[in-house]
């Protein structure tokens, strides 16, 4: 399965569209997959249905971090190249679905949503671009993480 797949798969079983990223993932973190459902639970819906930040772009960054971020209190060069990569992740998933944010990419006017979520239906997934969406996220991830692999080989 690839982790575009797994991603969707996740994301079907009922995952949120943050956890469906990061435990795509799961196998290259070092945190067992219950942690990371735990971390990346707020993040879905926008962070906690808020419809901000899109939670399968949250998921990369909590992933990214994981793999390359760094530990300390930094004020300099690490910081500036950690963001740097995050700013990368975000413009290539800008630049397919056009934002970041949630409610644009749902079209939705709301800028915070009741806290309980929709029932899982079929009509929900039919009306839905979440599994695209979060598809594309796990893709543009797995790209970047290849990417970052070469280059320090």
């Amino acid at each position: 399965m690839t982790r575009r797949e797994a991603a969707i798969a996740n994301f079907m079983k009922g995952y949120n569209c943050s956890q469906s990223i990061v435990l795509a993932f799961s196998d290259l973190l070092p945190v067992d997959e219950a942690d990371l459902a735990r971390l990346s639970s707020s993040f879905g819906a926008g962070m906690g249905r808020l419809r901000e930040v899109c939670g399968s772009v949250s998921g990369m960054f909590m992933v990214a971090g994981l793999l390359y971020g760094y530990e300390g209190p930094e004020t300099g060069q690490p910081k500036a190249d950690h963001y740097a990569r995050i700013q990368e992740l975000a413009r290539r998933f800008e630049e397919k679905h056009g934002s970041i944010v949630c409610r644009n990419l749902l079209g939705l006017s709301v800028h915070r949503d009741e806290p309980v979520p929709e029932k899982r239906t079929e009509e929900y997934y039919r009306k839905r671009p979440c599994p695209e969406i979060i598809g594309d996220a796990a893709e543009i991830l797995e790209r970047f993480i290849n990417e970052m692999s070469n280059a320090s080989s």
